[in-house]
């Protein structure tokens, strides 16, 4: 068989068909299923067995919430040529909605999934059992346990506060996050819609859940305590508010962040919040982006990127051994597998694979890694609390 390589890109609007079943209400508990004790006659097999097994069944889909789903595509399909692989490239919020709407009509659905926006992902896919927790042997004893349980972790990826490097050659120009609510930063601070996009919407529940750290960096940066206006529970709420009022620019995608940020040849450039591992595409794109990695109280958010195989998944053995292999290969950098995610502003979860040279280490990257049961009991709360003052 040859192998066949597929990558697409699916709208939401194309994912609204699947759901005329209806969708079910997540349950509040929170329930990991393991795939090992569902399908129990792939838990016990080698390597070499489980090649084999996926060999015969001849296919894998994927779901990815990143197009760099397109190079591991690549990188698959030439390690094992006797299996198709298919791979949609397709946002989170996007994928959770397919997912579940799938998965309530009992329809054909990927083998794998590769998804972020943590908070939702509980709340919706663990919950109703969408999701199964598979970690392969080779490498569960380098994970730490946050980082296997509920899901697979295979990387931390983050939602940040940068800056044109070329317009600003001594440095951010941001010592501190209230700056962005003066009158010289009002239409210069662009981000995508929260409303819109998980990640966005985890960003400002979490300075919600850090009010404290919010206050006092208000306290420092201004010289006096915060005084709440009416309506605004905590600092974290304040500074929304403010940052709304100060014609933040909402942006449909981070490409189109990256681009105003980061277009060199600007004197007066913006600044946003997205994802640090974009600078991987400075030099192509022409962008010259970098991280404010000293703004207070924390630039913004690190958050897991998980593999889980479907409940519904057709081809079991070549779900566990994608995810296997989306998890590196043995050498310090995992390999050619984890090469599109081994660069700076992404941080390995195995405790074998080293930080990228060029990057800052995770132990020095004040960024806030978020608690994604915590955030997703409050995200409901911010999202609602956006629309009053958007």
């Amino acid at each position: 068989m040859k192998n066949l390589l597929k990558v697409t890109s699916l709208s939401l609007a194309a994912l609204l068909l699947a759901s005329c079943a209806g969708t079910s209400e997540a349950d509040s508990e929170i329930g990991t299923v393991d795939a090992n004790e569902q399908h129990p006659e792939f838990a016990d097999m080698s390597h070499d067995e489980l090649v084999e097994a996926a060999e015969k069944e001849g296919e894998v889909v994927v779901y990815a919430f990143t197009s760099r789903i397109a190079t591991v595509a690549e990188e698959f399909g030439a390690a094992y040529p006797q299996i198709d692989i298919v791979a949609h490239d397709i946002s989170s919020s996007e994928q959770i909605e397919r997912l579940r709407s799938e998965h309530d009509a009992g329809a054909e659905t990927a083998d794998v999934a590769y998804v972020s926006d943590a908070p939702v992902v509980w709340n919706e896919l663990l919950s109703d059992g969408v999701l199964q927790r598979y970690v392969p042997e080779r490498v569960e004893d380098e994970l730490d346990d946050q980082y296997k349980d509920p899901l697979l972790t295979n990387r931390l990826s983050t939602k940040v506060l940068m800056y044109n490097e070329e317009a600003n050659p001594d440095g951010a120009p941001v010592e501190n996050l209230w700056e962005l609510t003066e009158d010289k930063w009002a239409s210069k601070v662009v981000m995508v819609d929260p409303t819109q996009r998980g990640d966005y919407l985890d960003l400002l529940t979490e300075m919600v859940l850090r009010a404290d750290e919010m206050a006092a960096s208000y306290e420092e940066h201004f010289g006096e305590p915060i005084e709440l206006d009416e309506g605004n529970e905590n600092a974290g709420y304040q500074y929304i508010a403010d940052l709304y009022a100060n014609d933040v620019i909402l942006l449909s995608s981070t490409d189109d962040v990256n681009e105003a940020v980061g277009a060199t040849g600007q004197e007066d450039a913006p600044v946003g919040f997205t994802s640090y591992s974009d600078r991987r595409d400075n030099a192509e794109e022409g962008w010259a982006l970098q991280v404010a990695d000293e703004a207070a109280p924390g630039p913004g958010i690190i958050f897991p990127a998980m593999l889980g195989i479907t409940a519904e998944a057709e081809n079991q053995a070549a779900a566990r051994l994608l995810i296997d292999f989306m998890m590196g290969d043995d050498s310090e950098n995992g390999g050619p597998a984890y090469e599109p995610f081994y660069v700076a502003g992404d941080y390995p979860t195995r405790n074998d694979i080293v930080d990228p040279e060029d990057a800052l280490p995770r132990e020095e990257f004040p960024a806030w890694e978020i608690t994604p049961e915590d955030s997703a009991g409050l995200r409901d709360d911010v999202n609602d609390f956006i629309l009053t003052v958007e």
